[in-house]
C-alpha cells in the first residue's frame, strides 16, 4: 500500500463532501525525525457566510479568521477557551470562507486511546500552535495528509448535529455536518 500526498484538488470541492471524504485519511505531523501519525475519525464542517455557526458568518473578516478565505488546503487554527487550539482545513476556492474542524484521530494501538479524542486533546498530541496559522498542506514539510488507500464506504458513516454551537439558532445547530465512522460511536 502506498502512501499519497492529499493534493490541491482534494480540499478545492465542496465543504460537506470534503470534510466526509476527510474521515480515514491521516495526518502526517513531523518534527525532526520523528513523525506523529493519526487517522481522522470525527470532522465537522463549516460553511461560511450564511452559516451562523462559521466565524465568517457574514463576511466577517477578522485577524483571527482571515485564514479561511484561503483556498483549500490550508490550515485555519485558533485557541479556544485561552488554552485550546483547534485544527481546521480550508476548503474550497480562495475567498469562500469554508473549512473543516478535525474532531478526532485514531492513533496507533502503541498511544493512550484517548489522547487525541478530541479537538483541543489532538492538537497536544500533534503539537500544533498559532505557527501552523496559513499553513499549506500540500507543500509543508512539517504537516500534511496521506490517503493510505482505505476505503471508506458511505454506510460507514454517521452524520450528527454539531457540537456546541447552539447560539447559532436551531436551523445551524440542527444541521448534520458532523461526520464520524461509525465503528468511532460510543
Amino acid at each position: 500500500m502506498r502512501n499519497k500526498k492529499l493534493t490541491r484538488s482534494f480540499y478545492v470541492r465542496p465543504t460537506l463532501i470534503v470534510a466526509k471524504e476527510l474521515l480515514g485519511k491521516y495526518i502526517v505531523r513531523k518534527i525532526g525525525r520523528e513523525k506523529l501519525v493519526g487517522k481522522i475519525i470525527e470532522t465537522e464542517a463549516y460553511i461560511g457566510p450564511q452559516d451562523k455557526a462559521s466565524h465568517a458568518y457574514e463576511g466577517k473578516v477578522t485577524p483571527r479568521n482571515r485564514a479561511e478565505y484561503l483556498i483549500g488546503g490550508h490550515i485555519y487554527i485558533y485557541l479556544v477557551y485561552g488554552m485550546y487550539w483547534q485544527l481546521n482545513i480550508t476548503t474550497g476556492k480562495e475567498g469562500k470562507p469554508e473549512c473543516v474542524l478535525i474532531r478526532a484521530l485514531e492513533l496507533p494501538q502503541t498511544k493512550p486511546k484517548n489522547l487525541a479524542s478530541g479537538p483541543g486533546k489532538l492538537c497536544r498530541y500533534l503539537k500544533l500552535n498559532k505557527s501552523f496559522y496559513e499553513e499549506d498542506l500540500t507543500r509543508s514539510k512539517r504537516i500534511w495528509l496521506e490517503d493510505r488507500e482505505e476505503k471508506i464506504r458511505p454506510s460507514q458513516i454517521v452524520a450528527t448535529k454539531r457540537i456546541g454551537i447552539d447560539y447559532a439558532g436551531p436551523y445551524w445547530s440542527r444541521r448534520k455536518w458532523r461526520f464520524l465512522l461509525k465503528k468511532m460511536i460510543k
